[in-house]
């Protein structure tokens, strides 16, 4: 750290429909700034070229707020951390190129941040000072969201090993698709979740996908969900309002059970007990309550995140930031965003 100076950290995040700057002053959050964008929800799914459109709209008084929020001036920032992918390329070259404007402006240092090892590190996000409760070197982190599912190894802030990953659709996609099918609009998680707990969980049975070692698959239980459903459907028209909370709860069930057994081998086999989980689907009480259960029967140390760190958030952006700024990582201003790539 630079001697009795702080370092303010402006974190930017826009990979994919929510716009978000934040504010961290020595790894301590300050502001965390979110405008989302609900055009979407008509479409049932995020429209690329709307997204990048409403981030057009948003990125300055996003940044405006979070800056006024910590109650700091712009000329105070250390560095400029952003989101450089993977996301919708869209989305990712607003943010991008405000960083690269603002940073440029008043001659301050790039930080480029990989989207996923992002929601890794908010769990390092501070609130004051004296929070401490922060994993130890090495951890295993699950890291479920709407486009990864994934199993990693993390022996340091910059050394993370993908150990098992999704080879089709991600765990909060097939929630998302299957909530379409049923008509409960998106995104499907929080509703399947809401609805998940009036249910029974044991109330239907899904096909669950048989992959060697740590990798996951979703699409088979996606395929069995459409094809119960289209059979209980012939038999009774109004099925689904019927039995929602039944579908949903063993829908939530089922996907929670694949991935806490691929996660409890790979605790089993590395004899990690330091065990986290991120992304958008750790919102998820089923998935959460997993975690519980696994803690009091396996010995585990969980870290479980916030809910406003389990989604998009610039404030995970910024706390990878400043790791990086500790190391004089910076990135050169003619860096181009990537839409896809893993984890290193």
């Amino acid at each position: 750290m630079e001697e009795n100076k702080d370092i303010y950290i402006l974190g930017i995040e826009s990979s994919c429909d929510d716009t978000s700057a934040a504010v961290l002053r020595n790894g301590v959050l300050l502001s965390n700034v979110t405008a989302s964008q609900a055009v979407h929800e008509a479409y049932g799914g995020v429209v690329p070229e709307l997204a990048s459109r409403a981030h057009q709209q948003n990125i300055v008084p996003v940044v405006d707020q979070a800056l006024k929020r910590a109650g700091i001036v712009k000329e105070q920032l250390s560095a400029v951390a952003f989101t450089r992918g993977p996301g919708l390329m869209g989305s990712l070259l607003v943010g991008v190129s405000f960083a690269k404007g603002f940073a440029r402006a008043l001659g301050i240092p790039m930080i480029d941040v990989n989207h996923l090892q992002g929601h890794v590190l908010a769990h390092f996000i501070k609130e004051n000072d004296e929070d401490k409760d922060q994993p130890q070197f090495p951890f295993l982190c699950l890291l479920v969201s709407g486009g990864n599912s994934q199993i990693i190894l993390v022996k340091a802030y910059n050394d993370m090993e993908v150990l098992g990953q999704t080879i089709d659709d991600a765990a909060g996609e097939a929630i998302d698709k299957c909530s379409k099918v049923m008509g409960l609009g998106y995104p499907g998680g929080p509703i399947i979740d809401k609805l998940a707990r009036q249910g029974n969980p044991q109330a239907y049975h899904f096909a669950r996908p048989q992959i060697e070692g740590y990798n996951y698959s979703f699409s088979g239980l996606k395929t069995s969900f459409l094809y119960s459903l289209r059979d209980w459907l012939k038999e009774d028209p109004d099925f689904i309002e019927h039995h929602k909370e039944d579908l949903a709860a063993s829908l939530e069930f089922t996907i929670v059970d694949i991935l806490m057994k691929k996660l409890r081998k790979a605790a089993k086999d590395t004899g990690i007990r330091q065990v986290a989980v991120a992304g958008g689907v750790s919102a998820n009480n089923g998935l959460r309550n997993a975690f519980q259960e696994h803690a009091r029967k396996y010995g585990w140390k969980i870290f479980i995140p916030k809910f406003g760190y389990t989604t998009d958030n610039a404030a995970m952006i910024g706390i990878t930031g400043y790791f990086k700024y500790l190391d004089k990582d910076f990135c050169d201003i003619d860096l181009p965003a990537y839409s896809r790539v893993t984890l290193k």
